[in-house]
């Protein structure tokens, strides 16, 4: 049994000082859109600002507020009213009447293989006239020289695609742990350093700011390629990536801002539909997710407590990693570092998440998004 304990907890220290490190290492390399001077309007190409809205008059005038402000020289913005049963439409035809630079795109219904947000963005792209295409959210807010910085770092690093993590707004403990959680995971996930490399499998997708050369995602086969993804902000950045364009990831802080869910309640409910998805709709992925949670990020809490000798050696090597590199996190996204010592707590939440995503996709035998129901076989098949 001792000796059991020690292959366990020696390879959760060599997983850490590997393949942990390697990622830290590379967070802290990654471009800050602060760090980019804004291009001149000679430099700033034509671009299309899209984004699909269903039910959000809460958020949307606030959000529209700051794309109004942005200041780039050749911008168009397309909203598409996704069959919304609240103002939206009336909020978005309001703002198009005073701001020439928007345009807005009704959706009525829903075409039979498609899912409704890849189906409005598909819409919004075809009404679009830009060189580059950049991918949001309704309820996202921009600094208004976001554009020009983001133009000149795809330009310097020669890219196709580049996608931002903005700020989340978080409010309350329970947010804070489970956000500052889910971006730790997202980072040793999925290596956004690495990305740039083409040679790598890695590939990233923000659903709130993903700039992408027009030819390129057309060449990628567009969102008709992700028609029933539930994930398809991180897809597209997969497409992008396997069709053998240039990806890049960069931090852009206060510069692009949204408050996601308000409240844990609203957070667990809110991915029921993804973390399902994200493991594939595979039990077995879901059951390897979970092990590896736990193991990874819980067993080296209890292995400094409770274990011995080398067991509690090897234990506190991964715990000072993995403190490190969430204290990292936690300063990023700008909340106190005390919230590194949550990571355990956060790491059994979205154990739970991901499980219960997972039992109700399966008990509903799909899942319901955006007031339509859509049956998991037809979702695995659609699976990119």
């Amino acid at each position: 049994m001792h000796l059991f304990g020690l292959l366990v907890f020696g390879f959760i220290a060599f997983f850490w000082l590997t393949h942990g490190l390697r990622v830290a290492y590379g967070a802290f390399r990654l471009p800050w859109l602060r760090d980019f001077a804004p291009a001149a309007d000679a430099e700033c190409p034509r671009i299309s600002l899209l984004f699909a809205a269903r039910d959000e008059e809460e958020k949307l005038p606030g959000a529209l507020a700051t794309l109004m402000e942005i200041d780039y020289p050749n911008l168009e913005v397309i909203a598409v009213d996704d069959r919304s049963n609240d103002a939206t439409g009336q909020i978005l035809d309001e703002f198009a009447a005073a701001h020439p630079r928007l345009r807005v795109v009704h959706v009525t219904d829903l075409p039979q293989g498609w899912l409704g947000k890849p189906h409005a963005l598909q819409k919004a792209f075809e009404s679009s006239t830009g060189d580059w295409l950049l991918f949001t959210d309704a309820d996202v807010r921009f600094k208004p020289d976001s554009i020009r910085r983001a133009i000149a770092l795809v330009k310097q690093r020669n890219l196709d695609h580049l996608s931002l993590f903005g700020d989340v707004e978080m409010i309350g403990f329970w947010e804070k742990v489970l956000i500052t959680f889910f971006a730790f995971l997202f980072h040793i996930a999925s290596d956004p350093y690495r990305v740039s490399n083409p040679h790598s499998r890695f590939y990233v997708g923000v659903g709130a700011f993903q700039l992408v050369r027009r030819s390129a995602y057309e060449a990628s086969g567009t969102h008709r390629r992700l028609a029933m993804e539930v994930i398809d902000d991180m897809k597209l950045g997969k497409i992008i990536k396997q069709s053998g364009f240039r990806s890049g990831v960069g931090i852009a802080q206060d510069s692009v801002a949204v408050r996601w869910h308000a409240g844990v309640g609203n957070l667990v409910r809110g991915v029921t539909k993804n973390f399902f998805a994200g493991a594939g709709y595979n039990l077995g992925v879901v059951a390897l997710g979970i092990t590896g949670l736990l193991l990874l990020n819980v067993a080296p809490f209890f292995g400094v407590l409770l274990g011995h000798g080398w067991i509690r050696i090897f234990a506190a090597a991964a715990l000072a990693l993995i403190l490190c590199f969430h204290t990292g996190v936690a300063v990023t996204m700008r909340v106190s570092p005390l919230y590194s010592l949550t990571h355990t707590l956060g790491a059994i939440l979205l154990s739970y998440m991901l499980l219960r995503s997972t039992f109700v996709t399966l008990k509903q035998g799909g899942i319901v998004w955006r007031g339509t129901f859509y049956p998991l076989e037809e979702l695995k098949r659609g699976s990119v």
